[in-house]
């Protein structure tokens, strides 16, 4: 009924907790937990008839919601009852594992729900259905079917991971090099991670070469998320750490060599979420990176004199009208080809990336969740564009070009 995170395969458990329960074996630092398996998820949707759905909207919507109203059977809330006492019963993470996520060529990153800050048997089970629940929703559904997962002939299937919770000082992603002649490539902000693989923060951005040499472009992070009991909690960032570096240049090179030491155990490129909390560096999630962003741009842009700059987070070149997004209340005014342009991308706007021909944002790394879907969709993506809600109007027609991380407005 439940399974020591040390224990966790991939066939039982799903591709993220399989990933981590293999790097606790090898000694690695991944915080302690149990998983929650394919089995009880089972047991507790067999009378649904999940695996019959022909997917319409109505009746998945219709489903999900009894997931995650239906209690958990007792024996479940009896093995978490014990598996959290088994740990101290802290604060901890409660984490989606389903079974094509982290593994493959499509990520699913971000898709399913995750949850910080949880603390006792009530909290985590609601956790856990919402994570179960996850699989139908509109943005996991819809990737699936844009990635070609979406088979009537195999259900989806949704383990959950339970860890301690890290108070991390600083957080981000890690990419290890693809090639020989590649980098490692590390985002970082102050708090919590969620900042970073939401793109809703501006990282600082280093690339870390084999020689142990650190370039890096530090940004003005002006917001944090931290756990206040069990909230998580937005603040401001102090005037003197916006501009201060999140890493040192030795921390960097530490982090390259940890990723090195993960790609070589898992054997191949791998996309790292860390963090770090009293000076020690933890690992919190491994995948294969499934599409590698563009290289950086290097010495002066040669862009045309009315283009907007950013970073480059998605390779391509598109044109189209430019669609203003600053919440869910936009949605419905996206019209297929369109250009979509917003403040940042939550993983739940992912049906929106599968129609857009590509898109814009003004925070975000190249390694957050929405340009790693942008990536696996082939559209052009171009990241940390200042004011770009304000600086591009509706219906404008703009060029995206997400090599060289420049939009241009047409007749400007």
């Amino acid at each position: 009924m439940i399974v020591p995170l040390t224990e966790a395969a991939v066939g039982t458990c799903g591709g993220k907790a399989g990933t981590l329960g293999g790097l606790l074996r090898a000694g690695l630092p991944v915080p302690d937990g149990f998983v929650v398996p394919f089995d009880a998820y089972r047991a507790a949707t067999h009378d649904l008839g999940i695996g019959r759905f022909t997917g319409e909207p109505d009746e998945l919507d219709a489903v999900r919601r009894t997931i995650e109203s239906r209690p958990l059977p007792a024996a479940v809330i009896d093995a978490l009852g014990r598996a959290l006492a088994e740990l101290g019963d802290p604060p901890v993470a409660v984490r989606s594992s389903a079974a094509d996520e982290d593994i493959g060529r499509a990520s699913a990153a971000g898709q399913h729900e995750s949850f910080l800050a949880v603390r006792g048997v009530g909290g985590v089970a609601d956790a856990v259905r919402a994570c179960w629940a996850s699989l139908l929703s509109p943005r996991a559904v819809g990737y699936r079917r844009a990635v070609g997962r979406d088979r009537p002939s195999r259900a989806p299937m949704m383990a959950v991971i339970v860890q301690r919770h890290v108070d991390a000082e600083a957080s981000g992603v890690m990419f290890t090099p693809a090639g020989p002649d590649d980098v490692t490539r590390i985002e970082a902000s102050w708090g919590l991670g969620p900042g970073v693989v939401e793109g809703t923060v501006a990282p600082d951005a280093y690339l870390v070469a084999d020689d142990g040499k650190v370039t890096r472009v530090i940004a003005d992070k002006r917001t944090r998320l931290d756990r206040r009991g069990t909230r998580l909690v937005r603040r401001d960032v102090p005037a003197h750490a916006r501009n201060r570096p999140t890493l040192d240049d030795a921390t960097a090179v530490r982090l390259a060599e940890r990723g090195g030491e993960i790609a070589s155990l898992l054997e191949g490129p791998q996309d790292i979420e860390w963090a770090i909390a009293d000076g020690r560096t933890w690992i919190l999630q491994a995948r294969p990176i499934t599409a590698a962003p563009p290289p950086p741009p290097s010495g002066t842009l040669d862009a045309p004199t009315a283009a907007l700059t950013g970073t480059p987070g998605s390779r391509g070149t598109a044109t189209g009208t430019v669609r203003i997004v600053r919440g869910p209340g936009d949605f419905a005014r996206v019209r297929p080809g369109d250009i979509l342009v917003c403040p940042f991308t939550d993983p739940a706007w992912t049906p929106l990336l599968r129609i857009a021909a590509g898109v814009v944002t003004e925070t975000g790394g190249v390694l957050s969740h929405a340009a790693i879907v942008a990536r696996e969709f082939a559209i052009p993506a171009v990241l940390g564009v200042s004011d770009a809600t304000g600086r591009l109007r509706d219906d404008a027609v703009v060029t995206v070009d997400g090599t060289t991380g420049t939009v241009t407005v047409a007749n400007a």
